[in-house]
């Protein structure tokens, strides 16, 4: 039983002076390293207590900007990017409720539905299940835009042999994900149905 103490425990008369020296040089290291983590931990606290006296940073007031005039508006693209009739009344219903909801609040708010892949049909007036609330849209939500994918209508127009028709209020852009990462840059908050 001493063996194993002695083992477990040295004392300084059976410790060469390298051990004892060594020992000694991992509890400074220790506590040193101790001390540089509670510096660095207080730092991180006081660099931060502005934000966190703030309110902190949200998503929301991420996906904000205010103008010249003080107010702020909104940003939400809205992704369509499969040929599902649920998918895209989804979208329009997201885009209706989000414009009613800011809209009463008296704030702005832009909304672009971002159109590529096969969610395609939705633009082309011959095919898209949701012609009759395009056309409302186009009518009564000034704030809602559309942006149909060019590199989809590329693809399309090779394997159609015409370039396809879609709805005149739609705007076309290069890439639809570009696009969509264009819209994130900008500060939107970008959504899937």
């Amino acid at each position: 039983m001493a063996r194993i103490a002695a083992a477990r425990y040295p004392s300084a008369e059976t410790d060469q002076p390298e051990d004892i020296f060594m020992r000694r040089c991992r509890s400074l290291c220790s506590a040193k390293a101790t001390s540089v983590a509670k510096f660095v931990t207080i730092a991180i606290w006081f660099a931060l207590l502005p934000v966190l006296a703030a309110g902190g940073a949200s998503g929301a007031a991420a996906q904000q900007t205010q103008d010249d005039s003080g107010f702020v508006t909104q940003r939400l693209a809205l992704q369509v990017s499969v040929d599902d009739e649920a998918v895209m009344r989804s979208a329009l219903d997201i885009a209706a409720n989000v414009s009613r909801f800011y809209t009463a609040q008296a704030d702005e708010v832009d909304i672009r539905i971002v159109v590529f892949g096969d969610g395609m049909p939705m633009l082309r007036p011959e095919l898209s299940p949701v012609m009759d609330r395009l056309k409302a849209f186009d009518q009564s939500m000034p704030n809602v835009s559309f942006a149909a994918c060019g590199n989809t209508l590329d693809s399309l127009e090779r394997a159609e042999g015409a370039r396809p028709e879609i709805v005149e209020y739609a705007d076309v852009v290069e890439a639809g994900v570009a696009e969509l990462m264009r819209l994130d840059q900008a500060g939107y908050t970008i959504v899937k149905p």
